[in-house]
């Protein structure tokens, strides 16, 4: 990770010598490649503060609220695969990294998250900005630590970056208490790091694999259902490759969106709750079900006792406490994806050419059939040419980025519309927050995704709703001059919501409008971006045109239609069956 650093500049780095907590943070840190961190100072960690100041290779955004710097941080390590840092100080300073920490933990982003606390002396006595961080936070971290002594500070550093980025990625808090960030002494760069007893990466049973590949020649119905650990393990040229010698059909959840071109014959989309009619029909008849680095989230399931009911279900996931724990698992494999899906393909292609045609004939009415349905049901939407439709915000997005833009979401209804209509060709491409659906998450998460990659297109889309939970990151943009282009999809309510209010409760709308929002156009002009407008199809491609060929953030508000619905659609609680898919004549 440390590649950036020169030579002389990690030499220099590595001398034993003197130094205070400070100090060692902020070298073991540039020491595990950490090209910026994300945070916001206090009292608690004024010392480390301090220390960036005489210290020209370290590079700290300074972000107007902490979770928009966890949210930054987030961002940047979704899109790059690195490890995000983000920093914060004691009590209020470290609460409001929560709902950051725990997006991150649902959705397995590895991220380093470091906290100051009061001193050693006052823990535990109610002091000013005390906050018992390392509990609060215990059900949402991979790990936690509590630096005691400047002494083990080094090594706590490097091992929380080797349990945050090892295995299933997650979240490591460091809480480091102000006298701890004080003290002198030597430094000392662990050269490695043994955490006994912590094994991260099992080594994946040969015997399941093989009875994986007994299960694929028996198969006459079968389907991959690829999931964000696809991507998190670095398995996408694997899976095309798996799905090159079976021909089999595939299907990516949300976090899964780029592991599989859309292009590829036969992927069928996204499944669930807003999943393509194709995607959701396979799943419903499928005889063997490949789940890999899949969780079977309950908007991809929806009620678990219509899900997969005639499959025969293979479970492939890094993490052993997700097989079986909702779904009936025939065949196990606990293991990484790219180890796994390498030894597959190892073993597939031991088999003879007859063996290999055979599952191809086999299944290629199946194949026949479900890639019918994509065509004969697409997703689509009516079009207008008076008001301006969501969908075609995000076609227009995907046909002028050529699929190649990094896009953001925050949650609601634009974040199904960029899922539906967006064009994601390469892993890392599609950042939203999954699990924990977090409004709030897109922009910044936009920022920190710019930040790592500071050559691609990011796009961030945004409800109205969400965007004022974090338009105060605004001023980063501005400042630093980060070129993102910020989609507010502005229907003067919170959609999904009345969406769900509409067709479930009966359109009993209760506390839904967003009227009084503030002119987001001069809203961006305010922090000293660009802002534009648009309310139909000729003004979006112009403004969008102009957003493009502007080297520097741009807010554009797309004034959508208030009454569009996000479809298909299958209501909580319900089976994939029973897909509700809108009214198109």
């Amino acid at each position: 990770m440390s590649g950036w650093l020169s030579e002389d500049t990690r030499a220099k780095l590595l001398q034993r010598e003197e130094l205070t907590g400070s100090e060692i943070l902020l070298r073991t840190l540039l020491l595990e490649g950490v090209e910026c961190v994300f945070g916001y100072p206090g009292g608690a960690v004024l010392y480390i503060y301090d220390a960036m100041h005489d210290n020209p290779d370290f590079r700290h955004l300074l972000t107007r609220h902490e979770q928009g710097a966890i949210h930054a941080a987030d961002g940047y390590a979704r899109s790059t695969g690195k490890v995000g840092v983000c920093l914060a100080t004691s009590g209020p300073g470290a609460t409001n990294l929560v709902t950051g920490i725990a997006t991150a933990y649902m959705d397995s982003v590895p991220l380093v998250v470091i906290t100051g606390n009061v001193p050693t002396a006052l823990i535990g006595t109610d002091s000013f900005q005390e906050a018992d961080i390392v509990g609060i936070t215990q059900p949402i971290t991979k790990h936690s630590f509590m630096v005691r002594s400047a002494e083990e500070l080094a090594w706590t550093i490097r091992a929380a970056f080797h349990i945050a980025g090892s295995g299933r990625p997650g979240p490591v808090l460091v809480d480091i208490p102000k006298d701890v960030s004080a003290e002198r002494t030597p430094f000392v760069y662990p050269a490695t790091i043994e955490l006994p007893g912590y094994v991260p990466s099992p080594h994946p049973p040969l015997e399941a694999i093989e009875e994986l590949v007994r299960a694929i020649q028996a198969a006459k119905r079968p389907l991959v259902l690829a999931g964000g650990g696809v991507i998190a393990s670095g398995a996408c040229s694997e899976l095309e490759k798996f799905l090159c010698i079976t021909t089999h059909s595939v299907s990516t959840t949300l976090l899964g969106l780029g592991s599989v071109s859309p292009s590829h014959p036969g992927w069928l989309g996204m499944p669930g709750m807003h999943g393509t009619y194709a995607a959701n029909q396979a799943l419903i008849g499928c005889d063997l079900l490949i789940a890999i680095g899949a969780r079977f989230d309950d908007r991809v399931t929806m009620r678990l006792d219509g899900f997969a009911r005639s499959a025969r279900i293979a479970h492939i996931d890094i993490d052993a406490a997700e097989i079986g724990k909702l779904v009936p698992t025939a065949i196990a494999i606990a293991g990484d994806a790219k180890q796994v899906l390498n030894e597959l393909n190892r073993l597939l292609e031991q088999l003879s050419e007859d063996e290999l045609n055979a599952i191809k004939e086999n299944i290629a009415p199946w194949n026949r059939h479900v890639r019918l349905l994509s065509e004969k049901y697409p997703l689509r939407y009516r079009d207008s040419d008076t008001t301006l439709k969501p969908q075609y915000v995000m076609e227009m997005i995907a046909r002028t980025t050529e699929g190649a833009a990094i896009v953001t979401t925050d949650v609601g209804q634009h974040q199904m519309w960029a899922a539906q209509f967006g064009r994601y060709e390469s892993p890392r491409s599609f950042l939203s927050s999954g699990g924990l659906g977090t409004m709030g998450f897109g922009f910044p998460s936009a920022i920190g995704a710019q930040v790592g990659n500071p050559d691609r297109i990011v796009v961030s889309v945004n409800g109205d709703g969400g965007m004022q939970m974090c338009a105060q990151e605004l001023a980063i943009c501005a400042i630093h001059d980060i070129p993102v282009k910020i989609a507010v999809f502005n229907n003067r309510t919170l959609g999904m919501i009345r969406q769900w209010q509409e067709l479930i409760y009966e359109g009993r709308y209760s506390h839904i409008d967003l009227s009084g929002s503030p002119d987001f156009v001069k809203l961006a002009e305010a922090y000293g971006v660009k802002g534009l407008r648009a309310t139909n199809k000729q003004e979006a491609e112009a403004v969008w045109q102009e957003a493009l060929n502007t080297p520097a953030p741009v807010l554009i508000d797309f004034v959508i239609d208030r009454e569009e619905l996000v479809y298909p659609m299958v209501p909580q609680g319900d089976i994939l069956e029973n897909m509700i898919l809108g009214d198109w004549s």
